[in-house]
């Protein structure tokens, strides 16, 4: 049997729980656990808050430009999309002059739920930030903007 431990950690680490993939992956779930809750409460899911926070910045965006911005695939960002326009907070043009890109927008009802729900999901990001000195908060981010660069992202 092969040694387990042959190949050494990029950093000092006693186990799993130690390295930083793991410690990020700990937080994402955390986050997502406390958000999903805190959606489910304004009838929304941590994808589709996503598209309507993006549409509220760029109206008009397209299928696969919300996928990206939602981390989401193309496919899956139809079914938020399809899910949204149904519930009447976002709404699409059935056809297009140009392209097969269908721009979407909010609706008044799309901006008012994320208006409410928003609310929910800054207060959990305040419950983080809390967590971390003020002073480190910046060197922080620019780490975890730093890590993902680092991986192509």
């Amino acid at each position: 049997m092969e040694d387990r431990k042959s190949v050494a950690p990029p950093h000092p680490a006693h186990d799993v729980t130690e390295h930083v993939g793991y410690r990020l992956k700990r937080a994402a779930a955390a986050l997502r656990g406390a958000m999903d809750k805190a959606l489910r409460q304004h009838g929304l899911t941590v994808p589709q808050y996503a598209c309507l926070e993006l549409l509220d910045e760029q109206p008009g965006l397209s299928n696969a430009e919300l996928a990206r911005g939602a981390f989401v695939t193309r496919q899956s960002m139809n079914v938020v999309l399809r899910g949204l326009q149904d519930a009447e907070l976002i709404s699409r043009p059935a056809t297009t002059d140009h392209g097969r890109a269908l721009p979407a927008h909010l609706t008044a009802q799309g901006r008012s739920r994320l208006d409410a729900a928003r609310s929910a999901v800054y207060a959990i990001e305040q419950q983080m930030i809390e967590a971390v000195p003020q002073r480190r908060l910046g060197a922080l981010l620019d780490d975890l903007d730093g890590m993902a660069a680092a991986l192509g992202g």
